[in-house]
């Protein structure tokens, strides 16, 4: 009896805050700009002139027509994200910021046709015409800040009666998404309509929960546990909103909020990649674009959640730049890429990620998230256990070279990757081992603008359309004799091999070197710039003469130094 009387409570609440609005719009030469309506939320399309056309475009798919009755159970390319975004209703919110910067009262008229007709149609519990997207728990997050956008210049029973709505389903801990970019955006959309509203349990309740959240999502380096880097962006910019709704409401933004948010910048400008782009580990397009991000004095970072990045230089799209992958097991948007690197070098893609495809639940999503979709390592014969968590074992930072060994037991027994990176003259080299009576391969996925020339002798070259070549050399340790039989796979369905994904939902050819098995350690070599680098061994260590000078190494039982 309780509960049913506070909830009638709140409704009579903001049906009385809402008749205090002005009507349903103010003259064009009297819109106030408001805080709820204005701001980074606002998707950039559709724009207001293509939702009046009925064109809405959502993540990067072709417009889709919709009628001025919408159609909420509208699917048209069976895509989750896109339904995510159709039922946010942020587009709708899209009309009403821009009503308040031009005075165009036509878009107030459409976006409250559209609320309307959204809440009309998609009752709790469902209906005939109602979208089972309606009330998954992001859309609600998402749309909650839209509608109270519109209840700045709405006034209206329905409008009132579905906020309520949004604000008993957030504040339900059963549908709380707690330490995750979801459950951030659900404290912001109860934060909003708690102090739209001046319901104070609400807004404490959102305040309590962000900050745990962002404690358990961001630690304190700044490391998103959630093991996309490109999350890191988007959990940036929504804190940013939720602090300035904070103040906005009147109460005093947490330190710890503030020390985590400005963590990120740090592992955001870390992870990018001198050519600009955002390293693709994990759900993370390739073409992301960090933008605004200062960036640190270190050129070497190992972050504890996992991540180790380095370069020789800040601001130099020729700056050599590489990636190793460590740490928890894998949850949220990780892929199983532990042990997995990443190089970059003389101002290109040279190992790479194959990246993020989409969300979709299909077999190429599936294998982008695989082992075999990224350059590690396996024991042959060996059952791959996922979930499994690498340990970062030893590192050693100079200047100009840098080594790391990393252990797990992925395929039940110990795997182990020791990697060094040279700087002197561009050099990456990883040496992989298992017991004796185990055997090793690995996998190497190059970049698609590169191309495989020549393959033989435990050799492999590739080049670019210029003409820049790199070399993959492949030995067997102690010997270091060379070791012969790699495969260069491009474009194969069957299993997929041979791919990367530049974009969302696309996908390219490129070639992928799968090495021979081994009994013994194996070593491989990456020498960008060149395609005939001399490589001899003597006493343990490892000599290659590059075009731009000489570089040796030390290999000893797992470890390269």
């Amino acid at each position: 009896m309780r509960r049913r009387t506070t909830a009638l409570l709140i409704s009579l609440a903001l049906l009385a805050t809402c008749g205090a609005a002005v009507g349903t719009a103010e003259a064009a030469d009297k819109v106030k700009r408001t805080a709820e309506c204005q701001g980074d939320w606002l998707p950039a399309t559709p724009t207001s002139p293509d939702i009046m056309a009925g064109e809405v475009e959502f993540v990067g798919l072709p417009a889709v027509k919709v009628d001025k009755d919408v159609n909420w159970r509208t699917d048209p390319y069976h895509n989750r994200s896109w339904s995510m975004v159709f039922h946010s209703l942020r587009w709708m919110g899209r009309l009403v910021a821009d009503y308040e910067t031009t005075g165009e009262k036509a878009y107030l008229t459409r976006a409250t046709e559209i609320a309307e007709d959204w809440v009309a149609d998609n009752p709790r519990g469902g209906g005939p015409k109602a979208s089972p997207y309606a009330w998954q728990e992001h859309p609600i997050a998402l749309r909650a800040p839209a509608l109270v956008c519109l209840s700045k210049h709405v006034s209206e029973p329905w409008l009132s009666k579905s906020l309520v709505e949004h604000g008993k389903m957030l504040a339900d801990p059963r549908l709380y998404e707690k330490g995750h970019n979801h459950g951030m955006d659900q404290d912001i959309a109860l934060l909003g309509i708690g102090c739209r509203y001046g319901h104070d349990e609400w807004a404490s309740l959102a305040l309590k929960r962000l900050t745990e959240t962002v404690k358990l999502d961001v630690d304190s380096q700044g490391v998103l546990r959630e093991q996309a880097p490109r999350y890191a962006i988007y959990v940036y910019d929504r804190l940013k909103v939720a602090m300035e709704r904070i103040e906005e409401c009147g109460r005093k933004v947490p330190a710890e909020i503030g020390r985590r948010w400005e963590s990120l910048e740090d592992f955001i400008s870390h992870s990018t990649q001198p050519n600009g782009l955002m390293v693709p580990i994990g759900d993370g397009g390739a073409d992301v674009r960090p933008v605004g991000y200062s960036h640190p004095k270190k050129t070497v970072r190992v972050f504890g959640g996992g991540y180790v990045y380095g370069r020789t230089a800040w601001e130099d799209p020729a700056s050599a730049f590489y990636s190793i992958r460590f740490g928890p097991a894998l949850k949220f948007h990780g892929h199983e890429d532990h042990m997995g690197v990443t190089y970059y070098a003389q101002g290109r893609d040279v190992l790479v990620d194959v990246g993020f495809h989409s969300y979709e639940n299909n077999a190429y999503r599936h294998w982008t998230m695989s082992p075999e979709a990224h350059n590690t390592s396996a024991v042959v014969g060996a059952g791959f256990r996922g979930k499994t968590a690498t340990a970062l074992s030893r590192s050693s930072i100079g200047q100009d070279r840098q080594s790391y060994r990393l252990t797990d037991r992925a395929y039940g027994v110990p795997r182990t990757r020791s990697v060094l990176v040279s700087h002197e003259q561009d050099v990456m080299a990883v040496l992989d081992t298992v017991p004796k009576g185990s055997k090793v391969s690995n996998v190497w996925h190059f970049a698609r603008e590169l191309s495989a020339v020549s393959n033989s002798g435990g050799r492999v070259v590739v080049k670019d359309k210029t003409g820049w070549k790199a070399a993959l050399v492949q030995l067997s340790m102690p010997s270091c004799k060379p070791v012969g039989g790699q495969r260069v796979v491009s474009g194969q369905q069957n299993p997929y091999q041979g791919w990367v994904s530049p974009a969302y939902l696309q996908k390219q050819a490129a070639p992928a070197v799968l090495s021979p098995t081994s009994e013994n350690a194996l070593l491989t070599v990456v020498v960008p710039g060149t395609d005939a680098p001399s490589v001899s061994c003597s006493g343990g260590r490892v000599r290659l003469q590059t075009p731009k000078g000489k570089v040796s190494f030390r290999a000893s039982g797992a470890d390269l130094s």
